[in-house]
């Protein structure tokens, strides 16, 4: 009777406890998997501290008044991850509470000559049109991607003042000092996402980009040795050998990021080895045609490892071909990510092909033809990505790699004396 009475609270102790372990954990792994996330988390609180010592210092609270507060607000939104979305984030604030502010108390001036009649009128009619017009602009695609929060603050502050003016006297000091705890926030903000463990927002791009290349990299190099070998049966490869090769799967899926990332690092400055007007719309290129091989190889492992159970029934000869389309295309894209990551000048891109070997494939065996034109399609893919690194190394002035750590050859270009371009001829039987 004493166990039954015990065994609820101890159920949910227990279960309570459980969780508890199972936060803690992935709270441990969220840190582990990328440590800036706790850097990030410290330098936050350290910038409001800071900030928050101008409430705490008699003299400052009383040049200032409440108004302080806007600074520890403008440290709360403002603060970013990267350095260029925090000084993105800063600039459109400081520029849009300057600007609204001006607007604001002009519009004031020019509505107390209406008298007390048409002052009012005046106000509601300037927020009317000024909240529509900057609300409109917006939509437009430049102005979303760049100014869309310093937009938002600008209607905010314009509308403050505005009618803020109708109702208190002194709105000018008022203007003055909120100004001030504005710009004291965003320097703070600045100050610490600069000079304190930094993360550009280039260097993130640039990483991401490459590290895109290498996961196609990684598929191609581990298609090649895991169908186009003699002792792999004839292409007949399991389920769940195939689904080590999957990592390319979140390439698709990364335009967004890439997208975010070049907008950040336009507003930073240079440093390091990106230097001012940096060519980050390149990198974005590159995203491109990165998802476009990517596509090819979505189609490519979807037909390899499909209910389909017919086998590739090639030649030696031809399966050599492919083997080397795949494993060269493969090893020029870990060659590309690496001259990426370096910012060195890649080796020249040559043909994956120089001759002619034409096989027919079966009617009943158009897999085989199907992988054949897709490998080819994803080696032009590759050709197309080293063009576009090719372009970045130029427009970004990549240096040249030592003789000691040269790259062994980016180039995708088997052995002429082994290999040769395939033509598949597909024959068709007419009854």
């Amino acid at each position: 009777m004493e166990v039954e009475q015990m065994s609820h609270p101890e159920r949910v102790f227990d279960a309570t406890k459980a969780r508890i372990v199972r936060v803690l954990k992935k709270t441990k792994k969220l840190g582990e998997d990328d440590p800036q996330r706790v850097i990030h988390s410290l330098k936050v609180g350290l910038a409001l501290t800071l900030v928050s010592l101008l409430y705490y210092i008699r003299p400052v609270y009383d040049g200032f008044g409440v108004s302080t507060m806007w600074a520890v607000l403008t440290v709360i939104v403002v603060m970013e991850y990267s350095v260029g979305a925090t000084i993105g984030k800063g600039l459109n604030r400081a520029f849009a509470t300057l600007l609204g502010g001006s607007l604001g108390l002009g519009t004031h001036q020019l509505a107390e000559l209406l008298g007390e009649k048409g002052e009012p009128v005046f106000l509601g009619v300037s927020v009317f049109l000024l909240a529509s017009g900057a609300t409109f602009s917006r939509f437009f695609p430049r102005i979303k991607a760049r100014y869309d929060y310093g937009v938002t603050i600008f209607i905010l502050t314009f509308s403050l003042v505005s009618m803020s003016s109708y109702r208190i006297e002194d709105i000018v000091e008022l203007g003055h000092q909120r100004l001030s705890t504005v710009a004291i926030g965003v320097a703070m903000c600045l100050f610490v996402s600069m000079f304190i463990c930094p993360v550009w927002a280039g260097g993130e791009l640039q990483e991401l980009v490459a590290l895109n290349i290498e996961k196609l990299a990684a598929f191609l190099e581990g298609l090649s040795t895991s169908y186009f070998t003699e002792n792999d049966g004839g292409g007949d490869v399991s389920k769940e050998k195939i689904l080590l090769f999957q990592g390319y799967k979140s390439v698709l899926n990364s335009k967004s990021t890439e997208d975010a990332l070049a907008n950040f690092a336009r507003w930073e400055p240079g440093h390091g080895r990106f230097q001012f007007k940096h060519p980050w719309n390149q990198y974005l290129k590159i995203g491109t045609l990165t998802r476009q091989c990517a596509c090819h190889i979505e189609t490519l492992h979807s037909v390899l490892n499909s209910d389909n159970q017919a086998q590739l029934d090639i030649d030696d000869n031809t399966r050599l071909v492919l083997y080397n389309l795949s494993s060269e295309s493969g090893k020029a894209l870990s060659e590309l990510a690496s001259s990426i990551r370096s910012m060195t000048v890649p080796s020249t891109m040559t043909s994956f092909a120089s001759d002619v070997l034409g096989f027919t494939v079966a009617p009943d065996n158009l897999k085989a033809a199907t992988v054949a034109s897709l490998l080819i399609e994803i080696s032009a893919c590759v050709e197309r990505v080293a063009g576009s690194v090719e372009e970045l190394a130029q427009k970004a002035n990549f240096g040249t790699a030592t003789a000691h750590g040269a790259m062994h050859g980016a180039s995708v270009n088997p052995d002429p004396a082994e290999t040769a371009e395939v033509v598949v001829v597909v024959q068709t039987v007419v009854d």
